[in-house]
C-alpha cells in the first residue's frame, strides 16, 4: 500500500484572481523597508507573485527624478496591484486608481481601502462601497479591503468586486486574527477569493488564515518590521503553504476527552 503524501504540483491548487492563475498564495507589499534592495530581496525570498504598492507614497513613474520602485519590483516579474492607501474618502480613492491606470499602462486590477481615520485605520465601508461602484463601473478589477463582516464582505462580491480582502486585526497592529468565526463565514459563504489583509504579525497567523479556508493573506509590516525581513518572508511563506496544506488535508475534530492514539478495541487484552 502506497502511503505516499501526494505532492500538489503546478495547477492543482492554483489560487485564481480575475481568471488569472498564480501559485503562491501570499501576497506582500512594498513600504516600510530601509531600502529599494531591501524591499527585493524580501518578495524574492516570499515567493509572492502579486506585489502590492501605495500609489500615494511609492513613485512608479510619476516623479521622474526620483528612485523607480518598479525598476526593483519588475511588472514583467510580478503582477503590480496599485492600492489607495491613505485615503479618506472615495474621490480620493478613485483618481487615485485611475492615477495607477495610466502609469501602468492600462492596469486594470487594483487593491480598494478607503479608510475611516488615522488612528485605527479601519475602513471607512460607506465610502469604500461608493468608490468601489464608481471603480467598477469604470472598468477596474477591484480586490477590496473590508472589515470583518460577513454580510459587507457578500455586498461586496456582489457588486463585482473580484476579491474580498477582510481584515484580521487593524493595520500593522500585528495582532493576528481576532475574530476567526466571522473569517471563516465569509470564506464559507463567499463565490470569490477571500484574502486576509491587515494585522497579521507572524507565520503562525499566516497558517492560521489560510487553516481557516482563506485563500491567500497580503501582509507588508509584518515582514518589513521583523529583525530579520528576509528570514521573515521566508517563513511566511512557509507558513501560508502549511497552512493551506492542513486546510486541504482536515483536521481531526476537537473532542471533549481523550481518544487513545492506539485502541485497544478488539486486541487480545480487551
Amino acid at each position: 500500500m502506497n502511503t505516499a503524501v501526494k505532492t500538489l504540483k503546478r495547477g492543482d491548487d492554483d489560487l485564481i484572481i480575475d481568471n488569472v492563475p498564480y501559485r503562491s498564495r501570499l501576497l506582500v507589499g512594498t513600504g516600510k523597508y530601509r531600502s529599494f534592495e531591501e524591499t527585493q530581496r524580501a518578495i524574492e525570498a516570499s515567493g509572492a507573485e502579486i506585489v502590492t504598492l501605495a500609489v500615494r507614497r511609492s513613485n512608479i513613474g510619476q516623479n521622474k527624478n526620483e528612485p523607480n520602485l518598479l525598476d526593483y519590483i519588475s511588472p514583467e516579474k510580478y503582477t503590480i496591484l496599485p492600492n489607495t492607501a491613505g485615503c479618506y474618502d472615495a474621490e480620493s480613492a478613485v483618481r487615485t486608481c485611475r492615477l495607477a491606470r495610466e502609469l501602468l499602462d492600462n492596469h486594470t486590477l487594483v487593491k480598494l481601502e478607503v479608510l475611516g481615520d488615522q488612528k485605527t485605520l479601519f475602513p471607512d465601508i460607506p465610502a469604500t462601497l461608493a468608490a468601489a461602484e464608481i471603480l467598477i463601473k469604470e472598468g477596474f478589477r477591484v480586490m477590496v479591503y473590508t472589515n470583518d463582516d460577513p454580510i459587507m464582505a457578500k455586498r461586496f462580491e456582489q457588486m463585482g468586486c473580484v476579491a474580498v480582502m477582510p481584515l484580521a486585526a487593524p493595520i500593522g497592529s500585528g495582532l493576528g486574527i481576532r475574530n476567526p468565526y466571522n473569517i471563516r463565514t465569509i470564506v464559507e459563504n463567499a463565490g470569490v477569493p477571500i484574502l486576509v489583509d491587515a494585522g497579521v504579525g507572524t507565520a503562525s497567523d499566516a497558517a492560521i488564515a489560510m487553516e481557516l479556508g482563506c485563500d491567500g493573506v497580503l501582509m507588508n509590516t509584518a515582514i518589513a518590521e521583523a529583525k530579520n525581513p528576509i528570514l521573515m518572508a521566508s517563513a511566511m511563506k512557509k507558513g501560508i503553504e502549511a497552512g493551506r496544506e492542513a486546510y486541504l488535508a482536515g483536521r481531526m475534530p476537537r473532542r471533549a476527552y481523550a481518544s487513545a492514539s492506539s485502541p485497544i478495541d478488539g486486541t487480545f487484552f480487551s
